[in-house]
């Protein structure tokens, strides 16, 4: 089973960007750790049929009111615990671990810190990062895949807005190269 894992999408409309919908339409199923933003963002990823979700920091009324703080479901013998704000870092995740474990899941999935992580400890930790807000980091979701009660997962990275601290590096680097080339 291929499950597509995002956060912090942060959309206004109901518009879902290309990359991500095509991405979304190949999967068997849609985790979002909260902060869609608006309802019509909630609507357009539910209407997918494929939506398990709960509600973030940025979320309207409306979305928080549909919405659990917390979820618990089990993928082929694997059980997922989901939660917008786990932690304050992707640099310490002891708070996430130990979350992991009162919630007695074998991987815990958060959002709110718009950078991605997939980490292996006694559990599986996941920050999707953001496909549109990324912080950090270029914008991403996280692919996981699970056979068997096995799981793998990996960071795909898309295309669109870079965060300007990536911006700001990347423009460092072009400068130090061309200041390379001329000596």
């Amino acid at each position: 089973m291929k499950l597509i894992v995002l956060s912090d999408t942060h959309l206004k409309t109901g518009e879902i960007p290309g990359q991500l919908k095509s991405l979304l339409e190949d999967c068997d199923l849609i985790v979002h750790a909260g902060d869609f933003s608006t309802l019509k963002a909630y609507q357009a990823f539910n209407a997918t049929g494929k939506l398990k979700a709960v509600y973030g920091n940025d979320d309207s009324l409306e979305v928080k009111k549909l919405l659990p703080e917390r979820l618990k479901f089990e993928v082929e013998g694997v059980k997922i615990g989901v939660i917008h704000e786990g932690g304050l870092s992707v640099m310490d995740t002891t708070a996430q671990g130990y979350l992991a474990k009162e919630m007695e899941v074998n991987v815990l999935i958060f959002g709110h810190l718009h950078r991605p992580l997939i980490e292996r400890k006694d559990v599986m930790l996941v920050c999707p990062g953001s496909p549109t807000k990324p912080r950090m980091s270029s914008p991403s979701v996280v692919e996981l895949i699970i056979e068997k009660g096995s799981i793998e997962g990996r960071v795909l990275t898309l295309e669109g807005d870079l965060c300007g601290y990536i911006r700001f590096q990347d423009a460092l680097k072009k400068q130090k190269e061309g200041e390379e080339k001329h000596k």
